[in-house]
């Protein structure tokens, strides 16, 4: 295992570093001036280079590296907080450990022992009624607006769900799919961007909620896809290239013969 000082030591490094960082007269400049929002989008942006490391084996020394800059993007708003007088480090620390407490009665009470799926649904119970003690009513109360939109599609329909709004299984989302695909060719003509962008947004909406009825985490499908093109299309590039080829002057067709060659001999 890497580093040999306790926790708290490290953490206590972590947060001086931080506090140094924001201190107004020693402090570095561009740290200085950041606030909650401008800081918001380098914390999703480490979220996915966790998860990235993740998916890629998972790596180790990238993960390391990666919750790291996550951890330290939690340490930058506790100090944000701190300064404004409203909480500190601590305080987000016990209160995560407290609600995780809370939510494992099993593990930390005299609840019943559950298994994988009594626990999911329970959790979700419990969330539910921390959102009713917080007067957030409905069954889509507390989903984040700012989740990436497939992954939210899916959460929201999750919630739909729960309550009986749902298809009856996924060969129906299908069926489903099929009739906003015909809508969208339906609108191609006009090519009014507001009905398009209608259009595909219902068909992105029905795939992610295909990928929920399989049980599917839609942002995991086209994040694969997504690499699966990536990877194939620099097959297309190197083949071209031992023919002294560029992709702009090879052409459609010898491109998608060499995409063919490609997927062929992954197999």
């Amino acid at each position: 295992m890497t580093g040999s000082s306790p926790p708290e030591t490290a953490l206590l490094e972590l947060l001086s570093v931080m506090a140094r960082l924001r201190d107004p007269v020693a402090g570095c400049p561009w740290d200085q001036v950041q606030d909650f929002a401008s800081i918001a989008p380098y914390t999703v942006e480490e979220s996915y280079e966790v998860a990235a490391a993740i998916g890629a084996g998972p790596d180790f020394a990238a993960l390391l590296d990666e919750l790291g800059d996550l951890l330290f993007q939690v340490a930058y708003h506790a100090r944000m907080a701190e300064e404004a007088g409203r909480f500190d480090f601590a305080a987000v620390a016990r209160a995560v450990a407290a609600k995780m407490v809370r939510r494992h009665p099993h593990v930390f009470g005299d609840a019943p022992a559950r298994d994988a799926q009594a626990q999911t649904d329970a959790w979700e119970a419990q969330k539910a009624a921390e959102r009713a003690a917080r007067r957030e009513s409905g069954a889509l109360a507390g989903v984040p607006g700012a989740l990436p939109a497939l992954s939210r599609a899916a959460k929201l329909t999750r919630r739909a769900a729960r309550v009986g709004f749902d298809w009856p299984d996924a060969a129906s989302v299908l069926d489903k799919l099929e009739e906003e695909a015909a809508e969208l060719r339906a609108e191609m003509p006009t090519a009014d961007p507001a009905r398009l962008k209608d259009e595909v947004g219902d068909l992105l909406f029905v795939l992610a909620n295909l990928a929920r009825k399989l049980d599917l985490d839609p942002e995991d499908c086209l994040r694969s896809a997504n690499g699966k093109f990536e990877r194939r299309f620099h097959g297309v590039e190197q083949r071209l290239a031992a023919r002294g080829l560029a992709p702009a002057d090879a052409g459609l067709d010898a491109m998608e013969a060499e995409w063919r060659a490609v997927k062929a001999a992954e197999g």
